[in-house]
């Protein structure tokens, strides 16, 4: 691991993702790398196909992403403050795009994630990106396991 000089973090906007930055500034920190922090926004309700509206349920999401980028925010500033270098990138469309075009752009050396199993709501409002993330990465992963919570249905 002495050849990492740049961590990439993936943030789903939820509050596990504290975790992984956690976990990224550590590393970064002892390996004196530059980390980087991508938010992707994932609209589900934007996809074409939509015969119903839904805004009541797409003005919480939004809601509920603004509130966990504050929160995530709240991270990285204070890491910021004690001198750790973070480069925050927000980007909007499909995640597994967003973050490999990102992985290239940066020439990322190791990608950190939250790697747990998304309820079915989860997996509606964010996709189901573990999978082709791990076929695709041109670079070593770190997944961080979270403990499973209840079912959802």
């Amino acid at each position: 691991m002495d050849d990492v000089k740049r961590i990439l973090i993936v943030s789903k906007m939820t509050k596990d993702c504290q975790e992984a930055v956690r976990c990224g500034v550590s590393l970064a920190q002892k390996y004196g790398a530059q980390l980087y922090v991508i938010h992707v926004i994932h609209n589900p309700f934007s996809l074409q196909g939509w015969n119903i509206p839904v805004p009541s349920v797409e003005k919480e999401y939004m809601q509920l992403l603004q509130e966990t980028k504050k929160e995530l925010d709240a991270v990285i500033d204070l890491e910021k403050k004690k001198g750790m270098s973070v480069k925050e990138m927000v980007r909007e469309g499909e995640p597994v795009k967003e973050i490999l075009k990102v992985v290239k752009e940066e020439n990322i050396d190791l990608l950190i994630m939250l790697a747990h199993t998304e309820g079915r709501f989860e997996h509606f409002l964010f996709g189901r990106m573990d999978d082709e993330i791990i076929r695709k990465l041109p670079c070593s992963l770190l997944l961080l396991k979270k403990e499973p919570g209840p079912v959802e249905y």
